[in-house]
């Protein structure tokens, strides 16, 4: 039996169980996981190098199915590898299997979950980056994707860092089956075009008949080759290749297959035995890291109290910090590296900065990829607001149960001149709902490094929030902070009301204070510093002291911010009462003081809503 027979009962073996277990869910997307069964039978079963009995080895290539509808043929491989069986890939979709309707990293061999198109080539980015300029291994990285997908913009963010970077250890296949969900791509099988677009980005293309078994095993050949550059596999396909009448069919997207195309597909086999073909082993040369979670410590910050330091460039020297403790802390940025100080790390330890440019989505989508298999601890900044550009990148990074850290700079209308565009009011309400995701609010440079280190030890999703103006620090150098919990600044005996802030409006509460105590009025300030989770003992205890009577003040829109965070601490609490003072309408350009100010979170407005409280 020959090796391309061979193949070819692997890939109508994985079409046999694609039909049968989307049969059994009910729902799910046979078509879209038949025409690429002899992509994936080439990749799994002689092209990658990989060990059924640890999938996400370190030295193991890696593969991400950005069309992660088609994870039915992603099952059927493992299966057919001998990881899975076939009971296993018959509870697809089942709320007590993991073997989900798209594919998550609750399963041993997905290294990011994948579902939400165009995210997941960034993510092999990632990956390759890592496997070539940080690990220096051997490990090859391969990415399919659908054509649908290709209209994404982030798709193309992709390709231009994986060309500028030289990613010849990555390579993409695109799944050309010409049918999207609703109707045909906008390219339809006109392959060419995709060659060409991938070509423009600095790509060597390759187009092959996607069911063609020797025409794809060339096709991985030659990208091995010494190209100096990512390889892109343009695959012309046909949905539902093999299934009797539903083959380049429309209006089969997402639909169980009727089982009688078994039949058809069975007529196909040649004879060979499964299990016959073993995927190679990997070369064991991916170096041994330990990322040291929950024991890296940085030098103690060296400030003096009163001194003035924007957040933002605390943030920087931290960084920095990090880079000299461990070698696999890395830093990504958005050619903003100027204003948010990563350049600080880039100075230092120029080989664990990638500049990501203007291209906000694939940032944070490399960043996740660089974050898998504990190969790096990444750290990525931009403008606060531009992390909004990447929303569902981060949405996914959860589902992924990412380790990722987002460091966003230039928040609220204490930025000043540049005006709303530039201004983060809405990142505290986004990052809150993040699942399990922590969100860290410093105010001076020294929580700042602090909450800097902290990131770096819990693996998970943290989202750090720093401003733009330097304002005095507070804390003494040998202050010590913690996730999920506040600090009390500013206390007495006759306090009346609390008032919390954090950043810029902490500054202002504490003036405000001080402003009324002198009228006999006493207030108690509150520091959050850490908004998720929140220190509700410390609210609760201090709400109770005080009376009940709570004021909130935030560089942020009212919604979703510190406001709602504290109202949810203290929602069981009897007779407490909690106000707030947010920014309530699009801000415009000015001076950070008189911006604070005209928007009513400033001092004067704190006083005055502390005499008006009642």
């Amino acid at each position: 039996m020959s090796l391309r027979n061979d193949l070819e009962d692997v890939a109508n073996r994985m079409r046999i169980s694609s039909i049968q277990m989307v049969d059994a869910a009910k729902s799910g997307h046979t078509t879209s996981s038949c025409s690429a069964a002899e992509i994936m039978a080439t990749l799994f079963f002689h092209e990658m190098r990989y060990d059924v009995k640890e999938p996400k080895s370190a030295s193991a290539d890696r593969f991400v199915l950005s069309k992660g509808h088609a994870c039915p043929i992603l099952y059927a491989a493992w299966e057919e590898a001998g990881l899975l069986t076939h009971d296993d890939v018959l509870s697809l979709r089942k709320i007590a299997s993991d073997i989900e309707g798209h594919p998550t990293p609750r399963l041993n061999f997905i290294d990011v979950a994948t579902g939400s198109l165009g995210q997941g080539f960034s993510c092999a980015a990632g990956m390759a980056y890592v496997g070539k300029y940080v690990d220096k291994a051997s490990y090859r990285v391969y990415c399919l994707m659908g054509d649908g997908e290709i209209a994404e913009g982030s798709v193309w963010e992709a390709a231009g860092f994986a060309s500028h970077y030289n990613l010849d250890n990555l390579v993409v296949i695109v799944d050309a089956n010409r049918l999207g969900q609703s109707q045909e791509t906008s390219i339809g099988h006109n392959v060419e075009v995709y060659a060409a677009r991938f070509a423009a980005f600095g790509f060597h293309q390759i187009v092959v008949d996607g069911h063609n078994v020797d025409e794809l095993l060339a096709a991985f050949e030659e990208a091995k080759k010494d190209h100096k550059k990512p390889t892109a596999i343009i695959a012309k396909t046909y949905k539902g290749r093999g299934l009797e009448g539903l083959e380049d069919k429309d209006n089969w997207h997402g639909k169980p297959a009727p089982i009688s195309t078994i039949d058809g597909v069975k007529a196909r086999l040649h004879g060979s035995e499964k299990g016959k073909l073993v995927a190679s082993k990997p070369v064991d040369d991916a170096p041994k890291v330990d990322l040291q979670l929950g024991h890296i410590k940085i030098a103690t910050p060296e400030y003096k109290l009163g001194e003035k330091m924007a957040t933002r460039a605390a943030y920087g020297t931290a960084l920095a910090k990090l880079g000299d403790v461990s070698n696999r802390v890395m830093g990504f940025d958005g050619d903003t590296k100027n204003s948010t100080f990563s350049e600080k790390l880039l100075k230092k330890h120029p080989d664990q900065f990638v500049e990501c440019f203007i291209a906000e989505q694939n940032m944070v989508g490399v960043a996740i990829g660089a974050g898998c298999r504990h190969r790096a601890i990444p750290f990525a900044s931009t403008f606060g607001a531009f992390f909004m550009r990447a929303a569902d990148q981060i949405r996914m990074a959860a589902v992924s149960f990412a380790n990722l850290k987002l460091v966003g700079s230039h928040v609220g209308v204490s930025i000043g001149e540049d005006g709303p565009s530039q201004m983060a009011l809405e990142d505290l309400a986004f990052f809150c709902t993040i699942p399990n995701g922590v969100v860290l609010y410093p105010t001076d440079a020294v929580s700042a490094e602090r909450a800097t280190e902290l990131a770096a030890n819990i693996d998970g999703i943290v989202y750090i929030r720093t401003g733009r103006p330097a304002l005095p620090v507070i804390y003494g150098n040998d202050e010590h902070f913690e996730i999920g919990k506040g600090k009390l600044v500013k206390h007495s005996a006759n306090d009346k009301i609390l008032l919390v802030g954090a950043g810029v409006t902490l500054y202002e509460a504490d003036k405000a204070a001080q402003e009324l105590e002198k009228e006999g009025i006493h207030c108690a300030v509150v520091d959050l510093f850490s908004v998720k989770p929140i220190d509700a003992n410390l609210l609760i205890e201090q709400a109770r002291r005080v009376g009940g009577r709570v004021l909130t003040v935030e560089d942020h829109y009212p919604e979703g911010g510190l406001g709602c965070a504290v109202r949810r601490a203290l929602s069981d609490e009897p007779n407490v009462r909690v106000r707030s003072l947010a920014v309530r309408e699009v801000p415009r350009s000015g001076g950070p003081d008189e911006l604070v100010d005209k928007y009513g979170i400033s001092a004067r407005h704190i006083v005055n809503a502390v005499k008006e409280f009642n």
